[in-house]
């Protein structure tokens, strides 16, 4: 990976931390407030929509934290090692976890009146793209794995003909 372009995924990764760190603080911040909704249908679901989306955002935050550890990984050339499995397994189990919370908003969402059922049916269309990447991610967990015993049996058979050598 060249130095621009983990320059380049660095800065983007930058400003998405902040933008999740931003659009919690405000929900935080409003859910603190607590500004009254004119619709008393929306009203009794603002608590746990704006604690979804704040959770929410601390998963894809997770996400990128990971992503940066592993982009530091590929720079040093570690990443065909054990360690990367950790990072791995943590991104997989942030998008699950989004998943989750999608499905809890289209749960906390679909009764009453308040929302279209169009809106929780597309939630629930969410819910299995985010499933599909976390299968993705598993999809190149596993390719890590065989990228990583290729590299032990590749440095076996090095050692092996340095001793015949």
């Amino acid at each position: 990976m060249g130095q621009l372009t983990t320059l380049a995924l660095r800065g983007v990764m930058v400003v998405l931390l902040a933008g999740a760190a931003f659009i919690q603080g405000v929900l935080i911040w409003l859910l603190a407030a607590g500004t009254g909704d004119p619709d008393a249908a929306l009203a009794a679901v603002r608590t746990p929509v704006f604690l979804i989306i704040v959770l929410g955002a601390a998963a894809a935050e997770v996400v990128l934290v990971c992503v940066w550890r592993l982009v530091t990984m590929v720079r040093r050339g570690t990443v065909f090692s054990l360690g990367a499995f950790r990072y791995v397994h943590v991104v997989i189990g942030a998008f699950v976890a989004a998943a989750l919370l999608v499905f809890a908003l289209a749960a906390v969402l679909a009764p009453g009146e308040a929302v279209a059922p169009g809106i929780v049916l597309m939630l629930g269309g969410v819910v299995v793209a985010i499933l599909g990447v976390a299968l993705v991610v598993l999809v190149l967990r596993m390719l890590l794995a065989q990228a990583v015993a290729r590299d032990i049996e590749a440095a076996r058979m090095r050692a092996e003909l340095a001793e015949v050598i």
